[in-house]
């Protein structure tokens, strides 16, 4: 999938976005009363690239959003925005970005079409409506009331008026929320188009297959501050909590293997034939597994490595209780 007619429209102003940074967040700060939602958060969001924020209900996901597209204020620290303080959503940085809020945002009576004709008429150069309508599945719905429309009709419509401007950057606030995996795929395919044509994208989400999917960097917040950041390959491949599984002849020595290995690994055989390895995998460990195996005669196969998902990575951060 590719976004209609030529892409977005070109920067009408120069900031970050030409130099390498969409946003740019540092000692991010913001209270409610004696409750502390955000506590000197950093983030930062690549020109043509997309950043997925993760955390727990309640981490301040919504809240760094909100302030990043003007509708908070921050206590303390210093947001960039395109190269704009976004306090107050000033209209230099409304017309430039692109969001799409939990709840749609739409007139309740409106129909589908309407609104995004309406939305579209701010902007100086949009998108081809119809065209963006067929590409997001909408045209079957495209006369029906906004609350009329079903969950996942919503969410597409309130991403359809996010980039329908032709934004340089796109702020998606779970964005598929609701969708049936069908609708879900269509989705991404439009936020990985946006990339390939040069827009950041700040999302949050709370399936981790999708900030697997999507993200460049993932940035993980717990109770107001950040407990992790980096691409998905380097959060799931540090630390020790990998598997190196094979098979062979039946019967082997584990307690051998493992004193083959370095201090700290484990060394298994729960099923006749079948082994495990627990513990960091490199070069040196596959080494020293394959020859210990032709030492005992035996010829390791189907040797997999297994590392852990993005979700056990967050559940290890964010602990693994229940949030309301």
């Amino acid at each position: 999938m590719s976004l209609p007619a030529d892409g977005p429209r070109e920067p009408t102003s120069p900031g970050p976005a030409s130099h390498g940074s969409a946003v740019t967040v540092r000692g991010l700060v913001k209270r409610y009363g004696t409750t502390t939602a955000l506590d000197g958060v950093d983030l930062d969001v690549p020109a043509a690239s997309v950043v997925a924020l993760l955390g727990p209900n309640g981490a301040g996901k919504t809240t760094t959003v909100e302030i990043c597209t003007g509708f908070r204020r921050a206590d303390a620290g210093e947001v960039r925005v395109l190269g704009i303080d976004p306090a107050g959503a000033p209209d230099a940085l409304r017309a430039r970005i692109g969001v799409m809020p939990q709840g749609g945002g739409a007139y309740p009576g409106v129909r589908a079409a309407e609104m995004l004709r309406l939305v579209a008429t701010c902007s100086a150069h949009p998108l081809d409506v119809d065209e963006l309508i067929e590409v997001l599945g909408l045209g079957s719905c495209a006369r029906t009331p906004y609350k009329r429309l079903s969950g996942g009709q919503q969410q597409r419509l309130a991403l359809a008026c996010a980039v329908v401007g032709r934004p340089e950057l796109v702020f998606l606030d779970e964005p598929t929320a609701g969708m049936d995996p069908q609708a879900r795929r269509l989705v991404w395919e439009l936020v990985e188009s946006l990339r390939r044509d040069g827009v950041a994208v700040l999302l949050t989400t709370h399936l981790m297959e999708e900030a697997e999917a999507l993200a460049d960097d993932v940035v993980i917040v717990d109770h107001g501050r950040v407990v992790a950041h980096g691409s998905p390959a380097e959060l799931t491949t540090t630390g020790d909590s990998q598997e190196l599984r094979f098979r062979a002849r039946a019967g082997m020595d584990v307690t051998e293997l493992a004193a083959a290995l370095p201090t700290g690994y484990q060394a298994a055989e729960p099923a006749a034939g079948r082994y495990v390895v627990q513990g960091r995998i490199d070069p040196p460990v596959l080494s020293a597994v394959t020859s210990w195996c032709a030492a005992q005669g035996a010829l390791a196969d189907d040797v997999r490595i297994t590392r852990r998902s993005l979700e056990d990575v967050f559940l290890d951060l964010t602990g693994r209780e229940l949030r309301s």
